[in-house]
């Protein structure tokens, strides 16, 4: 994919006095037990107050999109644009993941450390903002390592799921002209290059998964959506990030974001979507790196 917003108490110190327990003359009872008694403590925020709640949570969620996944998408949208009234038919065009960002191997070694890094302070806001009130985000929404016997079978086999079609969505976009071609890897070959890779790899699981799931999904039933318009609005939101590989690509992880939407809403566990993710990734990044130029060049499908 996290607390649900709590609607605070309002305390009264006025309190109603208790009855007498000495024994008194029967009119001076009689009189106690009809005096009326305090009015109870409101147990709720008045309107105004939870309609301000409520529109400071929908600030929030604008910006933790903004310096994340929303971000992304809006530059994806951008960028299929250009590829679209490009002079190159989109076919013919490239996306590359993981580029090398310096020709100095040490420098383009610390460029990815902070690149992966930074990339996950909106995980760590996520969180931060989910922990309110003293609950622990990561049990919240099952990024712990409570049941690491289920989450592990459970994310490679989402994974497989997912992958397996997934390869061909690829294949079909490509033959179709509505993907572009994917090179997961751009690292030169270092001693460094698989562990940067790997990751990648967790750091993009780490991302999508804690926002556009467990962070998304917990703050929008907050704000009182259905399930089934979450479950939508994080699949549309994963699709639109993926814009930039065309909308072959862009489709095919909506379809994903279906489906762990629908698990966590389910489940209430990240950790399995964690591991699938990431699994992907490291296939796709590390295989990419291995795999022979002439498997390549059939993948690319011209």
């Amino acid at each position: 994919m996290s607390s649900r917003s709590e609607v605070g108490t309002v305390d009264d110190d006025a309190t109603a006095v208790p009855a007498s327990t000495t024994t008194a003359a029967p009119a001076a009872a009689s009189a106690t037990a009809s005096a009326p008694t305090a009015p109870s403590a409101p147990t709720g925020l008045p309107g105004p107050t939870v309609g301000r709640s409520r529109r400071r949570l929908a600030a929030e969620v604008w910006i933790v999109l903004g310096l994340s996944l929303g971000q992304s998408a809006l530059y994806a949208v951008v960028r299929l644009y250009a590829r679209y009234t490009a002079e190159v038919p989109l076919a013919q065009q490239s996306a590359t993941l993981n580029p090398t960002r310096s020709p100095r191997p040490y420098l383009d070694l610390t460029y990815q450390l902070m690149a992966i890094g930074f990339a996950l302070v909106p995980v760590v806001l996520a969180l931060y903002l989910l922990s309110s009130h003293g609950r622990s985000a990561l049990r919240r929404i099952g990024l712990d390592a409570a049941r690491p016997g289920r989450d592990f079978p459970v994310g490679l086999g989402l994974a497989a799921v997912v992958g397996i079609p997934g390869l061909g969505v690829y294949v079909a976009g490509r033959a179709l002209g509505v993907t572009v071609e994917i090179q997961a890897a751009g690292l030169e070959a270092y001693w460094w290059t698989v562990p940067v890779l790997v990751l990648s790899a967790l750091q993009n699981s780490l991302l999508e998964e804690v926002v556009a799931v467990g962070y998304l999904v917990e703050r929008l039933e907050e704000l009182r959506w259905g399930v089934p318009a979450v479950i939508a609005a994080s699949a549309l939101l994963r699709g639109a990030y993926h814009l930039y590989q065309g909308p072959g690509m862009a489709a095919g992880n909506v379809v994903m974001g279906v489906l762990f939407g629908w698990y966590y809403v389910r489940r209430r566990r990240v950790m399995p979507l964690v591991v699938a993710h990431t699994a992907l990734d490291v296939v796709a990044f590390v295989g990419y790196a291995a795999l022979p130029e002439d498997v390549l060049t059939a993948l690319r499908i011209g």
